[in-house]
Protein backbone atom coordinates (compact mmCIF):
# COMPACT_ATOMS: atom_id res chain seq x y z
CA UNK A 1 0.00 0.00 0.00
CA UNK A 2 1.72 3.18 -1.21
CA UNK A 3 0.07 5.64 1.14
CA UNK A 4 3.24 7.77 1.14
CA UNK A 5 3.83 7.74 -2.61
CA UNK A 6 5.61 10.90 -3.85
CA UNK A 7 6.27 12.00 -0.26
CA UNK A 8 9.65 12.80 1.27
CA UNK A 9 10.35 11.88 4.89
CA UNK A 10 13.18 12.75 7.26
CA UNK A 11 13.80 10.34 10.13
CA UNK A 12 16.39 11.32 12.74
CA UNK A 13 18.06 8.65 14.82
CA UNK A 14 17.45 6.29 11.90
CA UNK A 15 20.63 4.30 12.31
CA UNK A 16 19.21 1.57 14.52
CA UNK A 17 16.31 0.42 16.69
CA UNK A 18 13.10 2.41 16.57
CA UNK A 19 14.40 4.93 14.04
CA UNK A 20 15.50 2.20 11.66
CA UNK A 21 12.06 0.58 11.84
CA UNK A 22 10.33 3.92 11.21
CA UNK A 23 12.50 4.67 8.18
CA UNK A 24 11.86 1.22 6.69
CA UNK A 25 8.13 1.40 7.42
CA UNK A 26 7.75 4.76 5.66
CA UNK A 27 9.79 3.49 2.70
CA UNK A 28 7.60 0.38 2.52
CA UNK A 29 4.66 2.78 2.25
CA UNK A 30 6.17 4.47 -0.79
CA UNK A 31 8.05 7.39 0.79
CA UNK A 32 11.55 8.46 -0.07
CA UNK A 33 13.49 8.71 3.17
CA UNK A 34 16.39 10.82 4.39
CA UNK A 35 18.02 8.60 7.02
CA UNK A 36 19.71 10.72 9.68
CA UNK A 37 22.21 9.38 12.20
CA UNK A 38 25.21 10.76 14.05
CA UNK A 39 27.11 7.78 12.65
CA UNK A 40 27.68 7.77 8.90
CA UNK A 41 28.08 3.99 8.97
CA UNK A 42 24.71 3.48 10.68
CA UNK A 43 22.76 5.83 8.43
CA UNK A 44 24.37 4.29 5.34
CA UNK A 45 23.55 0.77 6.56
CA UNK A 46 19.86 1.58 6.89
CA UNK A 47 19.70 3.53 3.62
CA UNK A 48 21.38 0.64 1.81
CA UNK A 49 18.86 -1.82 3.26
CA UNK A 50 15.96 0.38 2.14
CA UNK A 51 17.43 0.82 -1.33
CA UNK A 52 17.87 -2.93 -1.67
CA UNK A 53 14.11 -3.31 -1.23
CA UNK A 54 13.09 -0.04 -2.90
CA UNK A 55 15.80 1.19 -5.29
CA UNK A 56 16.49 4.90 -4.97
CA UNK A 57 14.17 5.37 -2.00
CA UNK A 58 16.72 6.44 0.62
CA UNK A 59 19.75 8.61 1.19
CA UNK A 60 22.03 8.65 4.22
CA UNK A 61 23.14 11.75 6.11
CA UNK A 62 25.43 11.97 9.14
CA UNK A 63 24.80 14.86 11.53
CA UNK A 64 24.70 15.66 15.23
CA UNK A 65 21.15 16.97 15.66
CA UNK A 66 22.26 19.12 18.62
CA UNK A 67 24.47 21.16 16.25
CA UNK A 68 22.14 23.79 14.80
CA UNK A 69 24.44 24.89 11.99
CA UNK A 70 25.14 21.29 10.96
CA UNK A 71 21.40 20.56 10.94
CA UNK A 72 20.74 23.60 8.74
CA UNK A 73 23.42 22.46 6.31
CA UNK A 74 22.03 18.92 6.24
CA UNK A 75 18.48 20.16 5.69
CA UNK A 76 19.72 22.24 2.75
CA UNK A 77 21.28 19.09 1.25
CA UNK A 78 18.03 17.17 1.73
CA UNK A 79 16.03 19.87 -0.03
CA UNK A 80 18.61 19.90 -2.84
CA UNK A 81 18.45 16.09 -3.14
CA UNK A 82 14.70 15.60 -2.82
CA UNK A 83 13.13 19.00 -3.52
CA UNK A 84 10.73 19.02 -0.59
CA UNK A 85 9.94 17.52 2.83
CA UNK A 86 6.48 16.20 3.71
CA UNK A 87 7.18 14.24 6.90
CA UNK A 88 9.61 14.89 9.75
CA UNK A 89 10.07 12.27 12.46
CA UNK A 90 12.21 13.48 15.37
CA UNK A 91 13.44 10.23 16.87
CA UNK A 92 17.10 10.96 17.72
CA UNK A 93 17.70 10.43 21.42
CA UNK A 94 20.35 9.49 23.96
CA UNK A 95 20.46 8.63 27.65
CA UNK A 96 22.95 9.62 30.34
CA UNK A 97 21.29 8.16 33.41
CA UNK A 98 22.03 9.02 37.01
CA UNK A 99 20.39 10.35 40.14
CA UNK A 100 19.66 14.08 39.95
CA UNK A 101 21.88 14.93 42.94
CA UNK A 102 24.90 13.40 41.18
CA UNK A 103 24.09 14.28 37.57
CA UNK A 104 26.81 16.29 35.85
CA UNK A 105 26.07 19.41 33.86
CA UNK A 106 27.61 17.70 30.82
CA UNK A 107 25.18 14.77 31.08
CA UNK A 108 22.21 17.12 31.50
CA UNK A 109 23.25 19.27 28.53
CA UNK A 110 23.99 16.31 26.26
CA UNK A 111 20.56 14.74 26.73
CA UNK A 112 18.60 17.98 26.49
CA UNK A 113 20.70 19.02 23.50
CA UNK A 114 20.06 15.87 21.52
CA UNK A 115 16.54 14.91 22.57
CA UNK A 116 14.86 18.32 22.78
CA UNK A 117 17.03 20.93 21.10
CA UNK A 118 17.82 18.46 18.32
CA UNK A 119 14.13 18.09 17.51
CA UNK A 120 13.66 21.86 17.53
CA UNK A 121 16.70 22.31 15.29
CA UNK A 122 15.27 20.04 12.60
CA UNK A 123 11.81 21.55 12.91
CA UNK A 124 13.18 25.04 12.36
CA UNK A 125 15.31 23.86 9.46
CA UNK A 126 12.38 22.48 7.46
CA UNK A 127 9.52 24.67 8.64
CA UNK A 128 9.53 27.57 6.19
CA UNK A 129 9.33 25.34 3.09
CA UNK A 130 6.73 23.17 4.77
CA UNK A 131 4.63 26.22 5.64
CA UNK A 132 4.98 27.47 2.09
CA UNK A 133 3.68 24.19 0.64
CA UNK A 134 0.82 24.33 3.17
CA UNK A 135 1.03 20.68 4.13
CA UNK A 136 3.12 18.42 6.30
CA UNK A 137 3.37 15.98 9.17
CA UNK A 138 5.68 16.29 12.16
CA UNK A 139 5.92 13.40 14.62
CA UNK A 140 8.04 13.71 17.75
CA UNK A 141 9.15 10.55 19.55
CA UNK A 142 8.71 11.15 23.27
CA UNK A 143 8.55 8.47 25.98
CA UNK A 144 6.42 7.28 28.86
CA UNK A 145 9.26 8.71 30.97
CA UNK A 146 8.09 12.12 29.83
CA UNK A 147 4.59 11.37 31.09
CA UNK A 148 5.29 9.69 34.42
CA UNK A 149 8.94 10.40 35.19
CA UNK A 150 11.55 7.80 35.94
CA UNK A 151 14.02 7.68 38.81
CA UNK A 152 17.56 8.16 37.59
CA UNK A 153 16.45 9.87 34.38
CA UNK A 154 15.86 13.52 35.29
CA UNK A 155 17.51 14.70 32.08
CA UNK A 156 15.83 12.14 29.83
CA UNK A 157 12.38 12.59 31.38
CA UNK A 158 12.66 16.37 31.17
CA UNK A 159 13.68 16.21 27.52
CA UNK A 160 10.81 13.90 26.62
CA UNK A 161 8.27 15.95 28.59
CA UNK A 162 9.61 19.03 26.81
CA UNK A 163 8.87 17.38 23.48
CA UNK A 164 5.22 17.08 24.49
CA UNK A 165 4.97 20.79 25.21
CA UNK A 166 6.73 21.55 21.95
CA UNK A 167 4.33 19.28 20.11
CA UNK A 168 1.23 21.02 21.46
CA UNK A 169 2.59 24.51 20.83
CA UNK A 170 3.58 23.74 17.25
CA UNK A 171 0.23 22.05 16.62
CA UNK A 172 -1.48 25.32 17.51
CA UNK A 173 0.94 27.44 15.50
CA UNK A 174 0.83 25.32 12.35
CA UNK A 175 -2.77 24.08 12.16
CA UNK A 176 -3.74 26.95 9.87
CA UNK A 177 -1.11 25.77 7.37
CA UNK A 178 -2.47 22.22 7.26
CA UNK A 179 0.54 20.88 9.15
CA UNK A 180 -0.19 18.41 11.93
CA UNK A 181 2.17 17.88 14.86
CA UNK A 182 1.81 14.86 17.11
CA UNK A 183 3.90 12.75 19.47
CA UNK A 184 4.37 9.05 20.07
CA UNK A 185 5.34 7.96 23.59
CA UNK A 186 6.90 4.48 23.54
CA UNK A 187 6.95 2.33 26.63
CA UNK A 188 9.52 -0.43 27.12
CA UNK A 189 10.61 -1.39 23.61
CA UNK A 190 13.06 -4.19 22.86
CA UNK A 191 16.14 -2.64 21.26
CA UNK A 192 19.88 -3.08 21.64
CA UNK A 193 19.76 -0.25 24.21
CA UNK A 194 17.28 -2.08 26.44
CA UNK A 195 18.65 -5.57 25.85
CA UNK A 196 21.69 -4.81 28.00
CA UNK A 197 19.63 -3.97 31.09
CA UNK A 198 19.85 -6.41 34.01
CA UNK A 199 17.19 -9.12 34.02
CA UNK A 200 15.93 -7.95 37.43
CA UNK A 201 15.06 -4.55 35.96
CA UNK A 202 13.36 -6.12 32.94
CA UNK A 203 11.30 -8.37 35.22
CA UNK A 204 10.25 -5.38 37.33
CA UNK A 205 9.19 -3.39 34.28
CA UNK A 206 7.30 -6.33 32.80
CA UNK A 207 5.19 -6.56 35.96
CA UNK A 208 3.95 -3.00 35.29
CA UNK A 209 2.72 -3.74 31.75
CA UNK A 210 -0.90 -4.95 31.57
CA UNK A 211 -0.38 -6.67 28.21
CA UNK A 212 2.44 -8.65 29.81
CA UNK A 213 5.11 -8.17 27.12
CA UNK A 214 7.62 -5.67 25.82
CA UNK A 215 6.98 -3.80 22.60
CA UNK A 216 8.88 -4.05 19.33
CA UNK A 217 10.30 -1.21 17.24
CA UNK A 218 7.74 -2.09 14.59
CA UNK A 219 4.95 -1.18 17.02
CA UNK A 220 6.28 2.36 17.21
CA UNK A 221 6.83 2.52 13.46
CA UNK A 222 3.20 1.59 12.84
CA UNK A 223 2.00 4.36 15.15
CA UNK A 224 4.24 6.90 13.44
CA UNK A 225 3.07 5.79 10.00
CA UNK A 226 -0.55 6.28 11.04
CA UNK A 227 0.07 9.80 12.36
CA UNK A 228 2.06 10.65 9.22
CA UNK A 229 -0.66 9.41 6.90
CA UNK A 230 -3.79 10.95 5.45
CA UNK A 231 -5.79 8.77 7.86
CA UNK A 232 -4.68 11.13 10.67
CA UNK A 233 -5.45 14.38 8.87
CA UNK A 234 -7.81 15.52 11.66
CA UNK A 235 -5.46 14.65 14.52
CA UNK A 236 -3.00 17.22 15.87
CA UNK A 237 -1.42 18.13 19.20
CA UNK A 238 -1.92 14.60 20.52
CA UNK A 239 0.28 12.01 22.21
CA UNK A 240 -0.19 8.39 21.18
CA UNK A 241 1.13 6.18 23.97
CA UNK A 242 2.39 2.81 22.73
CA UNK A 243 3.25 0.98 25.92
CA UNK A 244 1.11 -2.11 26.41
CA UNK A 245 -1.06 -0.20 28.88
CA UNK A 246 1.79 0.83 31.18
CA UNK A 247 0.56 4.41 31.44
CA UNK A 248 -3.15 5.08 31.45
CA UNK A 249 -4.52 8.60 31.72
Amino acid sequence: MNRFENQIAIVTGAGRGIGESIAKCLADGGAKVACISRSEANSAKVADAINAAHPGAARAYAVDVADKKAVEETAAKIFADFGRVDILVNNAGITRDGLAMRMSEADWDAVIGTNLKGAFNFIQAILRPMIKQRSGRIVNISSVAGLMGNAGQANYSASKAGLLGLTKTLARELAGRNITVNAVAPGFIKTDMTDVLPEAIKTGVLAQIPLGSFGAPEDIAAAVAFLASADAKYITGQTLTVDGGMVMA
